[in-house]
């Protein structure tokens, strides 16, 4: 399937590392990206090669629809609002903004957006950066702003995804089931009888134990699973008054026909 048509644009000048290509192809594809162009780099075969192709790491497609081009001019065709990505401080040059400062207004303009990044060891030069309309400069820690090329790449492209409007978390467990209010019953009558039982409660003198037991289970929000993992403790704690052997809890507790798990 050819990815979906999208109005944004990677442009990496004159990369020299291989293996920062193919995870650049890899940090733009998991924010939906796919246009990745090669200015200059230091390989002409750099997009097949191996270490390219294993940081891309189920990127590859990203690497083989990348282009080779010459000229910086070229890899800005058809794009309307470029975006220089640069640490170094300049005397001229576009106006410097933080990502998220610029890139909300951005998303809403319509414009056909890519974002440039230099060589990994000098950055940018002077004439590639005034070719852009801004320059984005990450924010990192006064004393140390060194980022590789790859998380340069990777966290312009989230911020732009971000500013785009996201994508939603995607649930990767079922929703728990909570315990109704009988449920809640239940663990609270069977744990009163236990601790009856072994003497921790004093029937005649109960003070606010069970209001305080209550109170901790509604904070808990038990799920049901839960609620039967606590009246098969409070079943093994009457096993072990009795001087009976407990048996071994089950890794999927099992329900019988009292409503505990086995």
């Amino acid at each position: 399937m050819p990815p979906p048509a999208d109005p944004t644009r990677f442009v990496l000048v004159q990369p020299s590392h291989a293996g920062n290509v193919g995870a650049v192809a890899r940090a733009i594809k998991v924010m939906g990206f796919h246009d990745l162009v090669l200015v200059a780099p230091r390989w002409p075969d750099v997009l097949q090669r191996d270490e390219a192709l294993a940081m891309a790491s189920g990127a590859t497609d990203v690497l083989a629809a990348a282009r080779v081009v010459p000229t910086l001019a070229e890899a800005l065709a058809g794009i309307t609002h470029a975006c220089a990505t640069a640490m170094t401080p300049r005397d001229f040059g576009p106006p410097v903004y933080a990502p998220r400062e610029h890139l909300a207004p951005l998303a809403a303009s319509g414009h056909r957006v890519a974002f440039v990044f230099g060589p990994e060891r000098t950055g940018l030069a002077n004439d590639d950066v005034y070719r852009c309309q801004a320059c984005l400069s990450i924010p990192t820690h006064p004393d140390f702003g060194s980022l590789n090329l790859a998380q340069a790449v990777q966290l312009l492209a989230y911020d732009w995804r971000q500013a785009l409007g996201g994508f939603g978390v995607m649930r990767r467990t079922p929703a728990a089931q909570r315990a109704d209010a009988a449920a809640v019953d239940g663990v609270l009558a069977h744990w009163q009888a236990v601790l009856q039982r072994i003497g921790y409660l004093n029937p005649a003198a109960p003070k606010k134990l069970l209001p305080r037991l209550r109170r901790l289970l509604q904070r808990a929000e038990p799920t049901v699973e839960e609620a039967h993992i606590l009246r098969g403790i409070a079943r093994a704690v009457e096993q072990a008054a009795d001087g009976r052997p407990l048996r071994a809890a089950a890794s999927q507790p099992a329900q019988g026909r009292d409503g505990l798990s086995g």
